[in-house]
Formats: structure tokens, C-alpha cells, sequence
């Protein structure tokens, strides 16, 4: 009976034995199946490609989808893997890829690491390609950001470690990628930086370079020898910490100069639009999330906003020495220009510096954060004023003034009584605009700027803001977009230069957000902001930038220098449009000091813009602002007093201003760097 028992207990064990066995069987099947297949697509990547020293070249197209230009860096000359330093190669794997010489091109282990650093911190902020990986994306892969793509990296890595040892590998890739300063592939970057060949690369030279592969622009120690100098202490901190070099060494090595040559040198390779392209390869990383070398090296088709006579009228019109004030002897009086228009936010034209100057070098057009001066008047002062009900025939007394230590100044020391709205725009008299934003609130100037798409800090938050007393400072790109709002109606169109990318095959990577509108202001108050702007041109301040036979508003701008008794600069702006073009100039030294600031009259940047539009508008259409209610002349307008000479009036409103000095911090005494009328 136990037995009849037992046998009968025995039979479903069996049958789930069975069952556990046929689903193993089933699984080992499926995995031999898929190591086969994988296998067979692996043996079915050509990587042949990597023998040749050219990769696939980017075309770029402009405003009206006509090619303007080949994305083919400039040929690099190879090294042999004998040619480069244990400790190059040592410093970028520790960087890099420290598994590179363990994994067969695909590192699971890095990434397991990767994904559980992301999920913890709730973003991406590890990554966990191989240089291997990198090298397939870099040469062979269009560059959209899915899942396919990863998955033919994966492929193309495989089959790279199989076809190719890692020495050979490793030497591909240091010799296609791109180090700055127009340096492609190590033994440029040797000769750019330090003047050497590779195999005489020291450690921390090493350690510099390997550093500067993750982002060449930012790291380029010419132009920003502080993060280099960290980034190359962080790759020596990786090797240390990874058994390559001892404490002493490291000790050493972080405490050593750059070692750099004496002087930048002017890049050898030869791109057209240069600075219009660095701006177009920032955007697709900013905003697309693509890297310098998938835009380099992708294959793509990028579609963009240029206007190719514009470009070229404003690259001859920064080639004519004559254009600019006269420089010191050992440094050029520097400037940054970009061309927006305003119906749509393209970019039409854009340079970024004077003289000869390498690819992806310092862009002052984009890069560039200096203070905006009087630029900021019509934005963080007037905008909200005629938004609270004020009109340009409202007065105010232009008169010594002192916000609890805050005691601003009119060029020259000059004070011109009651003076309206108006008048105080044209003329950009400093006082009445302080006085008006006190009277308005700080936070209604604040609020406005980062409507008109400037980023402000606590720091701005005082009455220096008037004038333009900003503590970081703007572009000329974002002068230009917060510009365009008074063309524009009121309204804000991001400037951009990319309206669409694709890959060889036409499959669509990036788009453009067509409908991307911010309403700013009133049309009305928009088309007065107009109105009076073209008086700066017509009888104030910026009468240099008149155009003939075309309507152009804007705003003169400088910031004083320091210890020059008011008569140095430091900056020179000039932002202006007509009805379809915006352009916002900038001069000034790179590196201003006792001997380099600016000696000329605020007219420069306006004899600049004048230069620049007149050459850009050539072949386009005579276009007239439309009109705003009430504003056909100020000239010799009747003025409507808004504020009398009342000293009681006076003493409150300090008052009210100590108050908010208090809350918020403001009025000081003078910024160090500040605001002065033009």
C-alpha cells in the first residue's frame, strides 16, 4: 500500500522534472540561437573604412536648402602605435575607457555601473561607451539617438575587436578625433599645444591631451587654462587611482605648469563660415544632444537658417581693419556680430572674432558675457515702464541723486533737469532710467528681462540694473533675440541656426519647433519701444547707424573703465533692426586692463552695425515699422510733467528705496564695473 502510494506521490515530480528540463533545453537553444545570429550580423559589418583617413562628411545647407558647404575635417596625418607614449595611451584609457584592454568592445560591467549611477541620481550622468564604441560611432554611424543606432554600434564594436587588435584600435582613435584649436588626430595636437612630436609627450602633457577629448572647445588651454589645468589633474588623479602612476608622480605632476607654446597658433585648416558652424555644432549639442564629432563625423544632412551673402557681407565687412578703432600694439581691439530676424529667430549671419583664428576657437558672438550697458535700458527700464502706463511725453528730473550710497552719474557729470521719456531714451541719460526703475521696483525690471529671455541672477537685483550692471553679463546672440521682440510686435522667436537634420538616408534626426512663440509684450508697447528707439538713430546717440533710405531703431551701449576718470571703456554695444533684420555689435579688448580698454566715442559699434547692415540689406526689400499710436515725432513734442521737483516727494522715495535696499539687498554704492550714458 506505501508503495502504491509513493509511486502515485513520484509522478508529478517527474513530470515537472520534465518540464524544468525542456524549458532549460528551450533556453540554451535560444541563446546559442541568438549568439548565432549575433554572430552572423557582427561577420556581416564592413570596418573596412577605418584604413581610411578620411571620414563621412556632414553637408550643410542654408536658408534656401541649397548646399553651402562640406562638414570634411581637415586630413590628419597618422602615428603608428609605436609613436605614441605608454603614458598617452595609459592617461586616455584611465579617462576614456579603464576596461578598454579587458573588454572584447562592449563593456557589461561598465554598463551595469553606468546604469545603476544614473537610476540613482535620477538622470544620465555617467555614460558607458567604450572607445571601441566610440571609434564605430565616430567613423561609421549616422547619428540619431535610438535604440537601432546603439544596437549598430554594438555590432560595428564587435566586429572592430575582432578584425583589429588593441593596439590598432586605440591608434585609430587617437588618430581621427579632435583635440581643439584645429588640431586633428594626436601628432596635430602635439605640434599645436607643445610643439613636439608624440613620442616626447611628457605626462602631464599626456594627461592635458587626454583631458581634452571630452570637450575640446571648453577645455582648449589658450582659451580656458584654469578647467584645463583641472581636467588634466583629474585624468592624473584617474591614473593614480588605477595603479598607473604612484603618489610621488601624481604629487608632481598636478603641481606643474601647462608647458604650453608661447604664442596660440593660427590654425592650418581652412573652413568656410567658421564661426557660423561652431554656433551650428553648439546648437545641435545644446539642443538636439548631439556631440562635436557625431556633427563631424555622421554623414548628416543639417538644414539651416544661413543667408550665405549675409554671412559673407559680414565676414568682409570684420576683414577690413579699417572698420574698427584703432588697436594697441600686442592686442586686437576684438568684436562679436550676429544677424537674427526676427519673424522666425534664424540666424542669418554670425562672427565671432577678428583676424585668423582656428576652428572652434573663443566665438564672441555666442561665448562672449560681457556687461550690456546702456543696452539694457529699453528692456529692464522703459519695456515695464510703458507697461505700468507711462508715455514718452511723461518727464522726470534728471538731477544728482543718491539711493542709499547708490549715487549714479550722466557722462561727463551733466544733469539736464526735466526731461521726458523720450529724451532720456535718445540721449541715454543714466539718472532719469535709475530713478524710473526705482520708482517702477526692481523686481519689475528682473521680470522683464527674463521675459525678453535674458538669465539674471540675485545678484542683478538693484538699481545698477538700469544701466545695464549685470553681474555675469550677455552674449550679442542674446542681445539680438531680446532685441527682435520690439520688431517682432512683441513677440520672442528663439534664434537658432538649425531648422532640421537629417541622415544620408533622409530619416529626420532633429527638428526645429516651428511654432516656438513667447509672448513678451504688447504690440502696442512694443511699436512705441520702436518709435522711440528710432529717435536714438535719427538725433540721439547712435546716429552712426543710420541707414539710407531704411527706418532702423536700437541702442548705443558702454560700460566705463575703471581708474580712467570716465574717459576708457570697457565695452562698446550697439543693438538695432529694421522691420526684418536684427544685428547686435560688440567691441572691446578680450583682456581689459590699465593698458586695453576702449579710448573711442560710443559710436564704434554703431559704425560697425552701420557697415554690416548696409552690406547684409544690399538686395533686400526697403521695409517700414508699423506705426504706433501716438508717436509720430517726439522731436518737439509738448512734454506731460509726470514728476515735479517735490522734495518731500524726493525723501519718500528714497526712503521706499532703502526700504527695498534692505529686503533685497540693493543700493550699495556702484557696481565695480558699471553702466555709463553714451
Amino acid at each position: 500500500m506505501r508503495s502504491i502510494i509513493h509511486q502515485k506521490n513520484r509522478k508529478p515530480k517527474t513530470v515537472w522534472i520534465k518540464i524544468f528540463a525542456a524549458f532549460m533545453l528551450g533556453a540554451v537553444l535560444l541563446v546559442i540561437a541568438c549568439i548565432v545570429i549575433f554572430n552572423l550580423l557582427v561577420a556581416r559589418q564592413n570596418v573596412s573604412l577605418l584604413e581610411e583617413p578620411l571620414p563621412a562628411s556632414t553637408i550643410v545647407y542654408d536658408q534656401n536648402k541649397a548646399e553651402v558647404l562640406r562638414l570634411s575635417p581637415s586630413k590628419s596625418e597618422a602615428v603608428s602605435y609605436d609613436s605614441l607614449p605608454e603614458q598617452l595611451i595609459e592617461a586616455v584609457v584611465a579617462v576614456e575607457d579603464k576596461r578598454f584592454f579587458e573588454h572584447s568592445g562592449t563593456d557589461l560591467r561598465g554598463i551595469g555601473r553606468a546604469l545603476i549611477t544614473n537610476l540613482s541620481s535620477g538622470k544620465t550622468v555617467q555614460g558607458a561607451s567604450t572607445i571601441t564604441q566610440q571609434l564605430a560611432k565616430n567613423v561609421f554611424l549616422s547619428q540619431e539617438r535610438t535604440w537601432t543606432r546603439k544596437w549598430k554600434e554594438l555590432l560595428l564594436a564587435e566586429k572592430i575587436e575582432k578584425n583589429y587588435n588593441k593596439q590598432q584600435i586605440i591608434t585609430f582613435y587617437l588618430n581621427q578625433i579632435y583635440f581643439g584649436e584645429g588640431a586633428w588626430g594626436i601628432k596635430k595636437a602635439a605640434e599645436v599645444y607643445y610643439g613636439k612630436p608624440v613620442n616626447q609627450l611628457t605626462l602631464s602633457e599626456s594627461a592635458l591631451l587626454a583631458g581634452i577629448i571630452k570637450a575640446p572647445s571648453a577645455l582648449s588651454p589658450y582659451n580656458h587654462p584654469d578647467e584645463a589645468k583641472a581636467r588634466r589633474n583629474v585624468v592624473l588623479q584617474l591614473m593614480k587611482d588605477q595603479g598607473k602612476i604612484d603618489q610621488a608622480t601624481y604629487a608632481a605632476s598636478i603641481i606643474e605648469p601647462l608647458h604650453l607654446l608661447s604664442s596660440k597658433p593660427v590654425g592650418s585648416d581652412v573652413m568656410k563660415y567658421p564661426y557660423y558652424i561652431d554656433q551650428m555644432i553648439r546648437e545641435a549639442g545644446e539642443k538636439y544632444g548631439l556631440t562635436q564629432n557625431e556633427v563631424l563625423h555622421g554623414g548628416l544632412r543639417i538644414y539651416t537658417t544661413l543667408n550665405s551673402q549675409m554671412q559673407e557681407a559680414a565676414e568682409r565687412v570684420y576683414a577690413q581693419d579699417s572698420n574698427f578703432p584703432a588697436s594697441s600694439s600686442d592686442q586686437l581691439i576684438q568684436s562679436g556680430a550676429v544677424l537674427v530676424d526676427p519673424r522666425d529667430g534664424g540666424i542669418k549671419a554670425l562672427v565671432g572674432g577678428r583676424g585668423k583664428q582656428p576652428f572652434r576657437s573663443f566665438n564672441r558672438a555666442v561665448q562672449l558675457k560681457r556687461q550690456p550697458g546702456s543696452t539694457m535700458k529699453p528692456i529692464s527700464v522703459y519695456t515695464p515702464a510703458l507697461e505700468h502706463g507711462y508715455s514718452p511725453d511723461d518727464t522726470l528730473i534728471d538731477e544728482p541723486v543718491n539711493f542709499n550710497g547708490y549715487q549714479p552719474q550722466n557722462a561727463g557729470g551733466s544733469y539736464h533737469g526735466e526731461v521726458s521719456i523720450y529724451e532720456s531714451v535718445i540721449h541715454s541719460y543714466n539718472v532719469p532710467a535709475v530713478k524710473l526703475l526705482n520708482e517702477l521696483g526692481i523686481d519689475a525690471g528682473m521680470e522683464s528681462a527674463n521675459r525678453f529671455g535674458l538669465e539674471l541672477t540675485d545678484a542683478d537685483r538693484n538699481l545698477g540694473l538700469a544701466l545695464g550692471g549685470l553681474q555675469e553679463g550677455v552674449s550679442p546672440l542674446e542681445m539680438a533675440e531680446a532685441f527682435s521682440v520690439f520688431a517682432n510686435d512683441g513677440t520672442r522667436i528663439p534664434a537658432h541656426t538649425i531648422t532640421r537634420i537629417e541622415t544620408a538616408d533622409g530619416e529626420i534626426v532633429a527638428e526645429d519647433d516651428l511654432d516656438e512663440k513667447i509672448s513678451v509684450t504688447d504690440p502696442t508697447i512694443a511699436r512705441t519701444m520702436t518709435s522711440m528707439l528710432e529717435g536714438v538713430v535719427t538725433e540721439g546717440t547712435g546716429v552712426a547707424a543710420a541707414l539710407e533710405g531704411r527706418q532702423v531703431a536700437g541702442k548705443t551701449g558702454t560700460t566705463e573703465m575703471p581708474g580712467t576718470g570716465g574717459q576708457g571703456m570697457k565695452d562698446n554695444w550697439f543693438v538695432g533692426y529694421t522691420p526684418q533684420l536684427v544685428g547686435a555689435v560688440w567691441l572691446g579688448y578680450d583682456h581689459t586692463d590699465e593698458s586695453h580698454y576702449l579710448t573711442t566715442t560710443s559710436e564704434a559699434a554703431a559704425a560697425v552695425f552701420q557697415k554690416l547692415m548696409s552690406e547684409a540689406l544690399k538686395d533686400e526689400p526697403v521695409m517700414t515699422f508699423p506705426k504706433a499710436p501716438g508717436t509720430a515725432s517726439k522731436k518737439n513734442a509738448n512734454p506731460k510733467k509726470h514728476e515735479k521737483p517735490n522734495p518731500h516727494k524726493e525723501e519718500k522715495k528714497n526712503n521706499k528705496s532703502t526700504h527695498d535696499d534692505k529686503k533685497h539687498g540693493n543700493g550699495r554704492g556702484p557696481r565695480k564695473e558699471k553702466g555709463k550714458d553714451d
